[in-house]
């Protein structure tokens, strides 16, 4: 179906039953509501918690470095006492299936308790919407001050907001590189001027990405970017707890009317005030059932338990409980009975075998690591002085934080003897030698191993290499075999 407008040009009808879509859904601007109460107070908690240790342990000492340092350019990682090398990333992960297999374990028991409380979304969204409601006021302020026309008073909070803010993400990001370079060195570097271009880079970086998440995309994070919204679903069961709204006792809602006994007493607890959607920080309303925007803050249940309160009600309209407690009724002791089911001991089981083994193999951890290398190109040979030899190259990694000298011996047939080229080892015996590693460092010594002709048959020989430090005093042996072809 065509027409002809006024000025002549053909233009072409949609027909009707034809719907367009688009792919941006515009949304209104959320405008979270400050909330008080239990759960709230567990949130802050969260909030300072995870804040101090972040702030404060890269400037924590531990002997004489910095106790939290990820060593990038030495490859090293110091964590307190412990230190890791290149080799030791099995560790990283174990950690991360440890971490893996606890937000499991969580999540089946009581949702998304990492992003209600800990995550690092939701902490710093917390942080710039107290530092948002300092400078600009409540709720219905900072709405007014939005709506406003542009004045000297809207212009000057909003540079003071946002100054606060940048101020605010920049040290954030300056934290979070001192994890990687000596924050000593970085606020004296940053204090001159001299920062590196690679160091400045990530402040920047981490700064911007800090003030645009927490301070802009806030809710958009956790419901469009955040993948564990999404496959959340497939860890929650009807025994899972969550926020939930008692529709059967709080339908059908409305206010009250002062007037009318008989119209109150047919209406459930809810009065319909709406302040559960306006405290929400995603800004959806709980009382439409489980949604996968809902991060478990319990921030509706707060402020639902203070208007019930203030009604003379009995708390707990929106509460933290289960599927199958709302539909069969259950109490609080069935509830916590509910939570030792197959899916949580499993899940349980799994992360403390993986969390005791990881414990002791810390605890466990040697000092130094040494690999044998035979030289595999030459199976055995005739020397100088008429005897048969093998050649071993022998790798000693010093992994802890002193200089370490180890004594090197050889375990085996009595005719052995051993030989070292280098000069920085020092015979103490025919069959035992020392040298000295420097701390953090990997020596390489090549080693010959001599038997007289003719003492030995033809085939391999077990032999082992027998490495102590004599500052530990552990004993690392590793084995190996002489061949003879001749």
């Amino acid at each position: 179906m065509t027409k002809i407008d006024t000025r002549g040009v053909k233009e072409t009808a949609i027909p009707l039953d034809e719907v367009v879509y688009s792919l941006y859904q515009s949304q209104d601007k959320v405008y979270p509501r400050s909330v008080t109460g239990v759960f709230n107070n567990w949130r802050w908690a969260m909030v300072w918690l995870t804040q101090l240790f972040f702030y404060g342990v890269p400037w924590l000492e531990w002997g004489q470095r910095q106790a939290m340092l990820f060593d990038l350019e030495a490859k090293r990682f110091f964590i307190f006492g412990l230190v890791l090398n290149p080799q030791d990333l099995i560790y990283l992960t174990f950690l991360l299936i440890i971490s893996a297999l606890s937000l499991f374990l969580f999540t089946a028991i009581a949702g998304r308790l990492w992003c209600g409380y800990t995550c690092p979304q939701t902490v710093y969204t917390e942080i710039f919407l107290w530092i948002e409601s300092k400078i600009e006021g409540d709720r219905a302020a900072r709405m007014k001050l939005d709506q406003s026309a542009v004045s000297a008073k809207k212009i000057s909070r909003k540079f003071l907001k946002h100054f606060v803010w940048i101020t605010f993400a920049l040290w954030t990001g300056f934290t979070f590189v001192g994890y990687f370079t000596p924050i000593r060195e970085l606020f004296s570097s940053t204090l001159q001027f001299s920062l590196g271009p690679w160091e400045t880079f990530w402040v920047c970086f981490y700064g911007f990405a800090t003030y645009g998440n927490a301070g802009f995309m806030r809710e958009q994070v956790c419901k469009y970017m955040c993948p564990y919204a999404r496959f959340q679903s497939a860890m929650f069961d009807d025994d899972t707890l969550i926020v939930t709204y008692d529709e059967a006792r709080g339908e059908p809602r409305g206010g009250r009317n002062k007037k009318s006994v008989e119209e109150n007493a047919a209406l459930g607890s809810c009065i319909d005030c709406s302040l559960c959607v306006q405290v929400c920080p995603t800004g959806i309303d709980i009382r439409k059932g489980l949604q996968y925007e809902c991060i478990g803050c319990g921030a509706c249940a707060d402020v639902c338990d203070t208007v019930m309160d203030k009604m003379g009600f009995a708390p707990g309209l929106i509460k933290y409980s289960t599927e199958n407690a709302m539909k069969n009724n259950w109490s609080r002791h069935h509830i916590i009975q509910r939570i030792l089911r197959p899916r949580v001991l499993i899940y349980s089981t799994i992360l403390t075998l993986l969390v005791v083994g990881f414990s002791v193999s810390l605890y466990f951890k040697p000092s130094f690591r040494v690999d044998v290398l035979r030289d595999r190109a030459v199976t055995s040979r005739i020397s100088a002085d008429n005897k048969l030899e093998n050649v071993y190259r022998l790798k000693i990694m010093n992994n802890a934080e002193h200089a370490q000298t180890y004594q090197i011996k050889v375990l085996g047939d009595d005719a052995f003897e051993a030989e070292f080229n280098e000069a920085n080892i020092k015979p103490i015996s025919e069959a035992a030698h020392q040298i000295t590693v420097a701390p953090g460092k990997n020596q390489s010594v090549v080693m010959e191993i001599k038997v007289p002709d003719g003492v030995l048959d033809r085939g391999s020989h077990p032999l082992m290499f027998q490495v102590k430090s004599l500052e530990t005093q552990e004993t690392t042996t590793e084995k190996s075999v002489f061949i003879i072809t001749q």
